[in-house]
């Protein structure tokens, strides 16, 4: 479960974070997450997480929504069997926090801009 975020910090089961993160469908984070191209998410970028084999991976895309994904990552993921959501951060927070009960979900949050 997501407790809070806010421009640059995270807090996930009662610790926080303050770096771009991944979280893996068991729960546990990988903190320091970094990018191949920085504000542009590929498929290598989610190598350890789509390994994890979750249902869905919601991508918290910054305060202000400025990583994007390449151009046809979602059916990438989706030929895998992975649908993908793309929101900024804090609505990403919601849909986590949705689907974590019902879905078998991972996520991967860029934590500022």
């Amino acid at each position: 479960m997501i407790e809070k975020y806010s421009f640059g910090h995270i807090v996930i089961n009662g610790k926080s974070y303050n770096s771009d993160l991944l979280v893996f469908p068991d729960g546990s984070v990988h903190d320091n997450w970094r990018r191949k191209q920085g504000h542009k998410l590929l498929l290598e970028d989610l190598v350890e997480l789509v390994a994890q084999q979750p249902e869905i991976i919601i991508a918290g895309t910054g305060a202000y929504g400025i990583m994007k994904p390449e151009k046809n990552l979602d059916t990438e993921l989706s030929v895998k069997g992975i649908e993908l959501r793309c929101a900024p951060s804090k609505k990403a927070v919601e849909i986590y926090n949705k689907l974590l009960s019902d879905k078998k979900a991972g996520a991967c949050f860029h934590l500022t801009c």
